[in-house]
């Protein structure tokens, strides 16, 4: 089989099995399961928590010890079984203490398949900036494949999406023992200093002020991603609650239209490498930032409806800059600035600071924050009917409010319960701000001359 079709596959079946689920359970959290969300905020967390020290630790394997194909095919098959077992979870606590699990083990693949591809790529003497976009595409078109797939199968809010994942995590782990080797580089002597064996010094980056500075913004943007990855598609679900959008297509199939964003990310892939060139990491990544305000703002003033709709869809396309000009970018940019000895580490310190710190703080602090000022109580029906853009006596409006929030109208005009709506307008305007505040910064303080030599050198 062609090398670049077996990275490819490897690349599609990477991000099948986080596709599944990742953008869907929140439905199944809070639709399902009906948990807080604050919970749910810790439950997201976990992807942040597991990439604080499992991509380093499995980088350093890979640098020292173990192949990296190896690595990744034994993580695989234990994070698909973790998914089978997840759904059997009987409380937040349980599926939060399953869910760390399985991110222990899916979370360091993700930098692991960026190695394996470059290392496969860069022995059969082949142009890294130019093959990996094209491969890595194929991984976003796996994601949208699952999303659909989890969607169109009737399982958004239901425990299926997570063994659809499960079921092709083991496939795949299967699978990356077929690939090329990626033996240990051991390009560290033996007698050098323990923490040097360990791969210990590609912490040292920290020292140097341009890595150190990249680093943190990598943790801040990093949790602006992980903040659209929880709340995008229960987003759209909840127009559910407005009785003139209960039945649109939006709320019905939320699933397929988050996945214009992946479609997206297919076509900005493609263009990293002419951007990367020509404009270098900085202004890049400056474009990443300003294109996730972007995201947020076009989320705050659309519905499912008329110019709203076209608010929601212009969201969805501009998400593919935001994700993948910072993303992509910043691994090649790791790749082209650190010595090859520490690589695999330095791959995985990045990862770090993205998913794990960054997915951390965006995580607990958005959870806590939706929960506190961004969502409104309702104690009686004209309050909520009126938020809800509709009258008290609605029919539609009463199914809701029965079916959705477990509640009823009593005699005297109030609720039998208080219900609680997000206030998702000032919710995606507070992030939005964020990510301005966040691109000013970065544009002052990170001071980086393009070299389009030093893009061109990674192939070596």
């Amino acid at each position: 089989m062609n090398l670049k079709l077996r990275l490819t596959i490897l690349s599609f079946l990477q991000f099948f099995v986080w596709g599944a689920w990742l953008i869907t359970m929140a439905n199944f959290w809070f639709g399902t399961k009906h948990w807080e969300g604050t919970q749910f905020g810790a439950v997201f967390g976990t992807m942040g928590i597991a990439s604080i020290f499992m991509p380093t630790i499995t980088g350093i394997i890979a640098d020292r010890w173990i192949n990296a194909e190896r690595i990744f095919s034994v993580l695989h098959i234990l994070y698909g079984v973790t998914l089978f077992i997840l759904p059997h979870s009987t409380d937040p606590n349980s599926f939060f203490s399953v869910m760390l699990l399985a991110m222990c083990f899916y979370m360091p693949t993700i930098a692991l398949a960026n190695s394996i591809s470059y290392t496969i790529l860069k022995n059969n003497n082949l142009d890294v900036v130019k093959d990996f976009p094209p491969i890595r595409v194929w991984g976003t078109i796996g994601f949208i494949v699952a999303m659909w797939i989890t969607n169109l199968s009737g399982n958004k809010a239901t425990e299926g999406q997570f063994y659809i994942g499960g079921a092709i995590a083991i496939f795949l782990g299967i699978y990356a023992l077929t690939l090329p080797k990626c033996p240990p580089q051991k390009l560290i002597d033996k007698n050098s200093p323990l923490s040097e064996q360990l791969g210990l010094n590609a912490f040292k980056l920290f020292g140097n002020y341009k890595m150190a500075l990249f680093f943190l913004f990598s943790m801040l943007l990093g949790a602006a991603l992980q903040l659209t990855n929880a709340y995008g598609d229960v987003f759209l679900s909840e127009f559910a609650h407005f009785p003139k959008y209960a039945d649109s297509f939006v709320v019905q199939r939320s699933t397929i239209i988050m996945s214009i964003s992946q479609v997206s990310e297919t076509l900005f892939i493609l263009a990293i490498p002419f951007f990367l060139k020509k404009f270098g990491i900085k202004k890049v990544m400056l474009m990443s930032m300003l294109a996730w305000v972007l995201r947020f703002g076009f989320f705050a003033y659309g519905v499912p409806d008329g110019f709203g709709l076209s608010l929601i869809i212009l969201s969805c396309i501009v998400y593919g800059m935001a994700f993948d000009f910072f993303n992509i970018s910043g691994s090649l940019f790791v790749e082209t600035t650190t010595d090859k000895k520490i690589r695999s580490s330095a791959q995985g310190l990045f990862m770090m600071m993205t998913n794990g710190f960054g997915a951390v703080f965006g995580s607990y602090i958005a959870g806590w924050a939706i929960d506190k000022f961004f969502t409104h109580k309702f104690a009686t029906a004209s309050e909520l009917s009126t938020y809800l853009e509709t009258t008290p006596d609605n029919p539609t409006f009463l199914e809701i409010l029965k079916n959705s929030f477990n509640a009823v109208v009593n005699s005297d005009g109030t609720l039998s319960s208080v219900v609680m709506v997000k206030d998702w307008q000032q919710i995606w305007l507070s992030f939005a701000i964020y990510s301005l505040v966040l691109a000013i910064f970065f544009a002052v303080l990170f001071k980086h001359k393009h070299n389009p030599e030093d893009v061109s050198s990674v192939k070596h």
